[in-house]
């Protein structure tokens, strides 16, 4: 019988170990393959702190969208140590294939094909933090405790190709119109109301759209003659019949808060505590009011201390998130730096979906590949679809549109409201909006806009994007890190250095020489 380990399922809103189903003589020791998938999925959203795609973590100030300026509740600094990896959830993906062939007395179900998905997915989040990892002798139970790691390299042809074969599978349960699926909290149940086969077309894109992730995340190795990036990027999006990829926000892989019994991680209930803890930062809202961006208005509050009126873009200014938290303390008490948009984030409990992988980025991702010469086609009409999707979800339309605010001093829904009229084709008039006729300069401008339409989503990945590009420019000093500098990879697990002691050794003096297992050491993927 196969070895069922550490498995988390998600049982009544408590997470419990599948062992202890497991090892009770007198239970029962089956469980749908619905209900390991529930973890699976909460899993991907919210696992671990260090790559928790939630609103209002930690990520969310590394990727420098938000600060802390309170220290006793928090702080903006970045790691200093080891990484959480996601094996656990990983053995939840072979139960959950192991319960659905005992089910349908066969390997060929929507949950094997989402489970290559899940096997890329965890496999990339582990590597883009720390390296290589074990993949190939990985989840053997008992029968391999500690096993090699394999190089970053290969850990991203494995996941390239299992993403390829997810699509595959899912393609052969759509057109047979597979019905018998269920515990997708993203699709069909929860959040969504989806047929299970709808549900699977939905996931059909997602595996591509973040497909195309995985290769953007690889630019730096696009000479690369195995992995080829160029070509997939282009044979997946020069067959959309194949490759099915997002179309719109609709399509969007996203976490949605209720008012009963899934709150925004702000909300009513913690707003006397932290709405004025924490602030804007100036990586993410000052380029916003450099470009005179009307999400500017949306997501902060104007810094009324500054002067000038709440309807001047120059009221919108964020902190430097490598200032000292003593000097951004005094700064929001002066009033002269911009407080989250307490309207938008604090006055209810549904604030808005949490974007995991998303059409906007998908936009971008295609318009980089264009501005490289990946693919054929209009990089800046990519652009302007990805601008206008992110200006959607904020729900910015041309014409009239209600910027609301909380009214000075006032108590939780005081508020002061006004109209604001927006014109795409005035703001994208601007020479720092409009698409350059120059490559590099083009490239860059694809990247920031990126960078917006991440705020408060995708975990990471706007960090990820960063170390990539450099863009945008980020900010460093005592605030984010003791040497003042951003950290470019998580270290190892530190049970690995005794669990798994010689390949761990093996592993990081492979990859850093003897500068061994730091936080500034550069990864392979990242090395031209």
């Amino acid at each position: 019988m196969f070895l069922l380990m550490t498995i988390l399922v998600v049982f009544t809103g408590c997470k419990k170990e599948f062992s202890s189903f497991v090892n009770n003589p007198n239970g029962d020791t089956q469980v749908p393959p619905s209900l390991i998938l529930r973890s699976i999925l909460t899993d991907m959203y919210s696992a671990s702190n260090d790559r928790s795609y939630a609103p209002f973590s930690q990520a969310e100030r590394e990727c420098q969208f938000t600060c802390s300026n309170y220290t006793y509740y928090d702080n903006n600094l970045f790691w200093t140590g080891s990484a959480t990896w996601d094996y656990s959830t990983l053995y939840n993906v072979v139960a959950m294939e192991s319960q659905a062939a005992r089910v349908a007395g066969t390997t060929q179900t929507p949950y094997h094909a989402l489970g290559k998905f899940f096997r890329a997915w965890f496999y990339v989040d582990m590597t883009m933090k720390v390296g290589d990892i074990p993949v190939s002798q990985a989840l053997k139970g008992t029968g391999n405790i500690t096993p090699k790691y394999d190089a970053q390299k290969q850990v991203f042809l494995t996941s390239l190709n299992l993403l390829d074969s997810a699509n595959t599978q899912l393609a052969g349960f759509i057109a047979n119109g597979f019905n018998e699926f269920s515990g997708d909290i993203y699709h069909t149940e929860g959040m969504g109301n989806l047929s299970p086969r709808q549900a699977l077309i939905q996931w059909q894109k997602i595996v591509n759209t973040f497909r195309l992730r995985v290769l953007m995340d690889l630019s730096v190795k696009s000479g690369d003659a195995d992995l080829n990036v160029p070509a997939q990027f282009a044979n997946i999006y020069n067959n959309p019949a194949k490759y099915p990829l997002m179309t719109g926000l609709s399509d969007n892989l996203q976490y949605v808060y209720n008012n009963t019994t899934n709150y925004y991680p702000n909300s009513p209930s913690n707003f006397g505590n932290d709405a004025l803890r924490y602030n804007m930062g100036a990586t993410y809202l000052n380029t916003l009011s450099s470009l005179n961006d009307i999400r500017a208005e949306i997501v902060a509050e104007p810094a009324r201390g500054l002067g000038l009126a709440d309807t001047a873009y120059g009221s919108f200014k964020g902190a430097p998130s490598g200032e000292d938290l003593g000097t951004m303390s005094s700064q929001i008490q002066t009033g002269v730096i911009s407080l989250i948009g307490r309207h938008r984030y604090w006055e209810t409990y549904t604030g808005e979906p949490c974007m995991i992988v998303s059409y906007p980025e998908m936009c971008f991702n295609i318009a980089e590949a264009m501005n490289r010469g990946w693919v054929s086609g209009s990089a800046e009409q990519w652009y302007i679809n990805g601008i206008k999707a992110s200006q959607s979800f904020y729900g910015v339309v041309d014409g009239a549109n209600t910027v609301t605010f909380q009214a000075p001093g006032g108590s939780l829904g005081t508020d002061i409201s006004y109209t604001k009229h927006f014109n795409f084709a005035n703001y994208y008039a601007q020479p720092a909006v409009k698409y350059s006729s120059t490559a590099a300069t083009a490239l860059t401008q694809i990247q920031t806009q990126k960078y917006l339409a991440f705020f408060r989503n995708s975990g990471l990945q706007a960090y990820f994007e960063w170390r990539r590009t450099g863009v945008p420019t980020m900010s460093t000093g005592v605030g984010i890190s003791v040497s003042t500098n951003i950290p470019l990879r998580f270290q190892y697990p530190l049970a690995e250095k005794s669990d798994n002691t010689a390949n761990y050794t093996a592993s990081v003096t492979s990859q850093f020489g003897s500068a061994g297992d730091d936080i500034f050491q550069t990864l392979w993927l990242l090395k031209p």
